[in-house]
């Protein structure tokens, strides 16, 4: 079992030992900048409860059920204890945060499973279906839109939550075709180290990479940091196995196949209401010697978003193009900031380059290319540098990219960092096309700004482009605002609403790398149809006629 719970936050983000990328005088600042930016003051601060002191609903689990459930995984597999149960009874979502805060759990598994194999799967799946119990697959845990939430349907009595990752094996690594077979619950740390160990990578780097899991990936449909250039999970895969209520299913790990609509795609996304993905087999290659990534500054975030659009139909093989918008360079800037010095010299460059145009609108960017010949990856990033050049991009050099790279997964400990001090912090992420993109993407931020003053005084809106297409791009956006402890999660609901009908009603789609869970499934038959949501209900119903699987997900 490669994640070990026990050193990591319960109702929090991440390792124990690591915290917000803040030194201690920098904490002051950042607070009161926020304050400033916040309408001069920051909501009441917010103390997490310890896990001994959390209170749970009684489990429900039956002898007969824990008899059961013990013959199909070992003894030593199935936990009821209260420390199992509070870890596994919610995702990372900002709502699921605000609940386990409290240490008021009302929604709990009645039981956690570890099955070592994919027999311990499927003996699970008759069990719960026997006894009338729900199954919530549980990889990571990492889920932000309510995707792993223990809720059972209307018949059954209780729920099982299954956790994968015990299934945490390299099976086959075939060094003539570049494919790696893995079991469906390894890490992303683990599958790195495994696949460096023989010189490959998978290059799948999602910002929940160190705590998020390979079926986790899949079921969610996402999408890595430097996706530009590997591409996305579903472009990686290349065969999976599922176990369902009613069997298995196996795609051929073939290259291509016209044999009929693609399996494979149906259980991309699927989010654990079809089945347990328990096996995939993925695109690897070689690990690449140079990785260069660099930034630059545009005066305003429309140039920033001309030159992607720019260098991705020109077909330059970018592993990552991040676009920060004003409000999110600016918030960048501040983080930065170490008052400790005398003397800032990104500040005063920065700040030289006001008088060249780059004012209050500059938007910065990180962009990126890799491989084994200097060379190529030099010529690359020029002639990226030259388009940069013609959409008023300036070059900054690496050194945003060192910041970048020590930093990267770090970003969300400071979710926890500001929760503490009365500030909640969220994501949503969308996709839009090229000719909507600037337009969207300022009125999504305006309808954030206006949903943050009506539930919370004031907020800070902004957002990034962070993958991108030939046809459009992935803008990601962030809010900030006060935290109204006492209802703190009907605030975030409102907020929530608000803000993703903004997003479709800009042309939008509800998610491009988080999937939908419970959070967005309001918003899925209007993406999908009433028709196709119906389709989709009908394969769920043959391959799980009793509903036990992640009932409320999805559809």
């Amino acid at each position: 079992m490669a994640i070990d719970r026990t050193r990591l936050r319960w109702n929090g983000w991440g390792n124990l030992d690591v915290a917000a990328p803040l030194s201690g005088p920098q904490e002051q600042v950042v607070l009161q900048q926020l304050a400033a930016r916040l309408g001069g003051q920051l909501g009441k601060a917010s103390k997490a409860a310890a896990l001994p002191d959390v209170t749970l609903p009684t489990s429900r689990l039956t002898d007969d059920a824990h008899t059961a459930l013990a013959q199909a995984v070992g003894a030593e597999n199935i936990h009821t204890d209260d420390a199992q149960r509070a870890i596994h009874a919610a995702g990372k979502s900002l709502p699921d945060l605000l609940r386990l805060r409290t240490g008021k759990i009302s929604t709990a598994p009645d039981v956690v499973v570890y099955p070592a194999d994919v027999d311990a799967v499927a003996a699970t799946l008759r069990v719960a279906s026997q006894h009338r119990l729900s199954v919530v697959p549980f990889g990571g845990g990492s889920s932000v839109v309510g995707g792993v939430h223990p809720q059972h349907g209307k018949h059954q009595v209780g729920v099982v939550t299954l956790d994968t990752t015990m299934l945490d094996a390299l099976l086959h690594l075939d060094t003539d075709s570049h494919t790696a077979t893995f079991q469906a619950g390894i890490d992303g740390p683990s599958l790195e180290a495994v696949l460096s160990q023989r010189g490959y990578t998978l290059g799948h780097f999602p910002q929940s990479f160190e705590h998020s899991t390979l079926g986790g990936w899949i079921a969610a449909r996402s999408s890595g940091q430097q996706s530009d250039g590997y591409g996305g999970i579903d472009e990686l895969l290349i065969g999976v196995r599922m176990v369902t209520p009613e069997g298995e299913i196996r795609t051929l790990t073939v290259p291509r196949t016209a044999a009929g609509p693609s399996l494979k795609e149906l259980i991309l996304g699927s989010e654990g209401v079809l089945g347990v993905i328990v096996e995939a087999t993925v695109r690897v290659r070689p690990r690449p010697m140079i990785q260069d990534i660099r930034g630059m500054i545009f005066p305003d975030f429309r140039s920033g978003t001309k030159a992607i659009q720019a260098a991705t139909l020109a077909g330059l093989p970018m592993t990552m193009m991040r676009l920060s918008d004003a409000s999110e360079t600016e918030l960048s800037l501040l983080m930065r900031q170490d008052p400790t010095r005398k003397v800032d010299p990104t500040s005063l460059f920065l700040n030289g380059l006001r008088s060249l145009g780059y004012r209050d609108e500059r938007s910065v960017m990180l962009y990126g290319a890799e491989g084994d010949d200097s060379r190529q990856v030099a010529t690359v990033m020029k002639s990226f540098a030259k388009i940069g050049r013609r959409n008023g991009g300036f070059r900054l050099g690496s050194g945003p990219g060192r910041k970048w790279q020590a930093d990267r997964f770090h970003t969300p400990y400071l979710r926890d960092y500001l929760l503490d001090h009365g500030v909640a912090i969220d994501t949503m992420e969308t996709a839009f096309e090229w000719n909507r993109l600037p337009e969207a993407h300022e009125e999504v931020l305006a309808a954030m700004r206006r949903t943050t003053e009506r539930n919370a005084g004031g907020g800070i809106a902004m957002g990034h482009v962070s993958h991108s297409y030939h046809d459009g791009a992935c803008v990601y956006f962030v809010i900030i605002y006060p935290l109204d402890v006492d209802r703190g999660v009907d605030q975030w609901q409102a907020i929530k609403t608000d803000t993703t009908n903004a997003i479709v009603k800009a042309g939008g789609t509800v998610s491009h790398h988080h999937g939908v869970g419970i959070d967005h499934a309001p918003w899925l038959e209007g993406e999908q149809g009433s028709l196709g949501v119906d389709a989709l209900r009908a394969v769920r119903n043959r391959l799980d006629p009793q509903g036990i699987m992640n009932p409320g997900k999805l559809l």
